[in-house]
């Protein structure tokens, strides 16, 4: 049994070192891992002795669970805008979640994130805020991704959230009234944005982001915000924010997470993220959504 352990560990260390190297996608490494180790209970049992679990499981679990996936593709303007949408299985109308994903475009961490909420019960639509520009899966690195979302134009990005907003709202298995949006570092200020230009979102989720500078009177619903200890420009504006947003009478909660970097929900960033951390924010969040 020790030499057969060996194997496994050694087998799981170069799985995840190609993981790392971006020669496998996450849906390959938990195939894998799963392999290496006999079954998806083993697999979870020998993943949390590493202490290296994050979104894998609950990927397998939606996908065990009844959640549906698709590229889907809406208009905004001249442009159509590619997303991917995870939803329950069934006829609903379920809560909903606008994802805005980090400055590295549409990633498998962020599909990861919609089949999450899917098997939590809500329809969740990642728009690929690079369409305009070819989408995320033309480009060859995240830097190369970074730089793109650099040159993005500000109000057509915001144009292509709203009208996934808009899709999510027409969408069949929505309930209107309760979409909400969830957004990530360069997507948390476009969620945030995005709260200040539809009147009906019900709820917004933002993570290690800046606060738009204008447009907070239009906020109707309430604001949920997770910072990074360590990301101290972002997080010191935390403090304006929670006045301003007081001033104007709106509701805000904010937590901040000792230890922690801007990244430390994104189980693919390495020593960015943090498992704790997380997994905290991760049940804040949806105790917020739901409630």
């Amino acid at each position: 049994m020790a030499d057969g352990g060996k194997v496994v560990d050694q087998s799981f260390e170069t799985t995840v070192g190609l993981y790392r190297d971006g020669k496998v996608n996450r849906r390959g490494l938990i195939k894998a891992i799963v392999t290496l180790t006999g079954g998806f209970s083993a697999a979870q049992v020998f993943m949390e002795s590493t202490g290296f679990t994050g979104g894998f499981w609950a990927t397998l679990e939606a996908q065990a669970g009844g959640v549906d996936t698709e590229t889907i593709h809406y208009t905004s303007g001249t442009t159509q805008v590619e997303g991917y949408l995870a939803k329950p299985r069934g006829a609903g109308p379920f809560p909903a979640v606008v994802i805005v994903h980090e400055n590295r475009g549409l990633t498998d961490n962020i599909r990861d994130v919609a089949r999450r909420f899917a098997a939590e019960g809500f329809v969740a639509l990642a728009p690929d805020m690079l369409s305009r520009t070819g989408g995320t899966a033309a480009l060859k690195t995240p830097q190369e991704a970074t730089a793109a979302i650099a040159r993005l134009p500000t109000l057509p990005a915001l144009s292509d959230l709203r009208e996934g907003f808009t899709y999510l709202s027409k969408h069949a298995s929505v309930n209107p009234q309760r979409i909400s949006t969830v957004g990530f570092g360069w997507g948390g200020w476009r969620s945030f944005s995005l709260a200040t230009m539809a009147p009906t979102l019900a709820k917004t989720v933002v993570f290690y982001s800046s606060t738009p500078d204008d447009g907070l009177a239009n906020i109707k619903g309430p604001v949920l915000a997770h910072y990074a200890s360590r990301d101290r420009a972002i997080t010191g504006n935390s403090q304006w924010t929670a006045r301003e947003l007081k001033r104007l009478g709106k509701t805000f909660t904010f937590y901040i997470y000792d230890d922690t970097d801007a990244g430390f929900f994104n189980d693919t960033a390495g020593p960015r993220y943090s498992a704790t951390a997380a997994k905290l924010a991760w049940t804040r969040t949806l105790e917020f959504l739901r409630g």
